[in-house]
């Protein structure tokens, strides 16, 4: 399995992205061979946030052409990360019958990246 390093590669600043980065989506360049479980452990591992969803976008290169000389654009795909920003605490029945919650937190933006949360 890929570290979470090797799956997300780099963030997608825009002016679209930064919209939605309100509303709790972040979009992410990740790698071409990444899938969705992949991904959305990777975020979940390197932000401390909780995931909700993960939806993929696969670019293809494009022609490009100086002079005479003709090439192509790299691929790439982009991730777009849905986070929780109210996570609640789960709560599970210890051996004894005994209601307890989870003490784990998660955090509600991003902040790393330039994301403003």
């Amino acid at each position: 399995m890929k570290t979470p390093q090797d799956v997300i590669l780099r963030p997608v600043i825009t002016e679209q992205s930064s919209m939605q980065a309100a509303a709790g989506k972040y979009t992410f360049e990740v790698a071409k061979t990444a899938t969705k479980p992949e991904i959305r452990h990777a975020v979940e591992v390197l932000f401390d946030v909780k995931v909700k969803a993960v939806n993929t976008l696969r670019y293809d290169g494009k022609e490009k052409r100086v002079g005479v000389h003709t090439g192509k654009t790299a691929a790439y795909k982009k991730a777009v990360v849905t986070i929780d920003t109210d996570p609640t605490a789960e709560t599970y029945q210890t051996k004894g019958g005994k209601v307890t919650q989870s003490a784990k937190k998660y955090k509600t933006s991003i902040e790393e990246f330039g994301f403003g949360g």
